[in-house]
């Protein structure tokens, strides 16, 4: 006997209503293009329930897979057999015994078939006595067992689970329409693009590049930190934007405390074209409320004056620890601390305004034309794809 599927549970998609097939749909589709390489296998849709009939593959990689994908709440090993109790008493056996490091479980039976003729709490009672009679140095403990044996008694069959692996949660990615992320190669943005993605949005990026003042490996590091990304969600296309000439301007023709306000409205603005002809809807930043001077509130006011685009930010209440903590959890920490500078740390004035004003703002910009180069600045932006599923030496041709 072996496990024959991978049981997946929905978590907050159970709440949708009438829009839950939308949300179901999106799902299998996720789970789909995660396992695609994987040859023989399939995904099947229920209303409250998905399955991965493995046809003989291994579980354990497909699990490990699916984990990471958005919109599952719990994954399962599970055996399918017939609603018969001889044969739900041989699989659960089964599923004890291979289980490791099990000494006490429990029986927790769920009966949507009534036909069955053994009501729920009663077949608990038969199933543990039965385990317990033929095997050796198991206990029952209803309360703390190590493993909880589960059997779901459904009209086309028992699935039997003996291990409940959690998985990210959320909503399905694709589910909540697209945005376009600030990705500076820094811990933030990217935790922002992570918290954004678990809403079920799909992630496009814009990088600011600013060579020779940021280097390739700065590049590199933000290919890295997408790369990481898609791990969760679909593959990610980057925006990569030629900013030297535009911020050399900026750093050249502002008086600098408000040099920082300038070059960030000059980001919303490029960034907000980029949306507009890829068909984006909002954009992204991994600002935290007064963690720089560029992210207090009167700063984020002037800041966004330049948009009409909702500017998400899921960090904005989250202190740097949090924002760290969650970067070592989905392993993108160690790229985001590599030393190679982005372009926010370049030119960066001595003492920046905490707390700029809309009307100095506009009066410094409008010193000046920076229309053309907006125009150059953005006919020579550079698109990558980052592949959730590329080998190392495809993605490595991009660097």
């Amino acid at each position: 006997m072996n496990y024959e599927y991978i049981l997946i549970r929905y978590g907050e998609i159970a709440l949708k209503g009438k829009n839950r097939k939308i949300f179901t749909q999106k799902l299998q589709e996720n789970v789909q293009n995660k396992v695609k390489d994987i040859p023989d296998i399939k995904v099947k849709r229920q209303r409250d329930r998905m399955y991965i009939l493995l046809n003989g593959q291994d579980p354990e990689p497909i699990i490990e897979r699916c984990r990471t994908i958005f919109g599952i709440h719990s994954l399962s090993k599970a055996i399918k057999v017939n609603n018969e109790e001889e044969q739900i008493k041989k699989a659960a056996l089964f599923a004890l015994q291979e289980a490791e490091g099990v000494k006490t479980f429990k029986v927790t039976t769920k009966r949507t078939d009534k036909d069955f003729p053994v009501r729920s709490q009663q077949f608990n009672q038969v199933l543990g006595g039965y385990l317990l009679k033929n095997t050796e140095g198991y206990t029952v403990d209803v309360h703390q067992p190590d493993m909880e044996l589960r059997v779901e008694i459904r009209q086309d069959g028992t699935y039997i689970t003996s291990q409940k692996i959690q998985a990210a949660g959320g909503l399905p990615v694709g589910s909540s329409g697209k945005t376009l992320l600030l990705l500076s190669g820094g811990i933030d943005s990217p935790v922002a693009g992570y918290l954004t993605m678990k809403r079920g949005v799909q992630v496009e990026a814009v990088h600011f590049h600013s060579p020779p003042f940021t280097s390739e490996r700065a590049k590199q590091k933000v290919f890295d930190l997408a790369r990481q990304l898609t791990k969760y969600g679909h593959s990610i296309r980057i925006h990569v934007v030629p900013f030297t000439k535009l911020q050399q301007k900026v750093h050249q023709a502002i008086p600098h405390g408000y040099s920082m306000t300038v070059m960030r409205r000059m980001m919303m603005r490029i960034s907000e074209q980029i949306a507009s002809k890829e068909g984006i809807l909002s954009l992204t930043t991994g600002e935290s409320l007064g963690q720089v001077a560029s992210q207090t509130m009167e700063s984020m006011h002037a800041i966004n004056e330049v948009t009409n685009y909702p500017v998400l930010r899921p960090l904005i209440a989250m202190d740097k620890e949090d924002i760290i903590d969650v970067s070592q959890k989905i392993d993108t920490y160690d790229i985001s601390i590599r030393p190679y500078e982005d372009c926010c740390t370049v030119f960066v004035p001595d003492a920046p305004k905490t707390m700029p004003r809309k009307e100095k703002v506009n009066q410094f910009e409008q010193a000046e034309d920076f229309g053309d180069l907006l125009a150059e600045t953005l006919e020579n932006v550079e698109v990558v794809t980052i592949d959730s599923q590329a080998k190392e030496e495809e993605f490595d041709a991009l660097l």
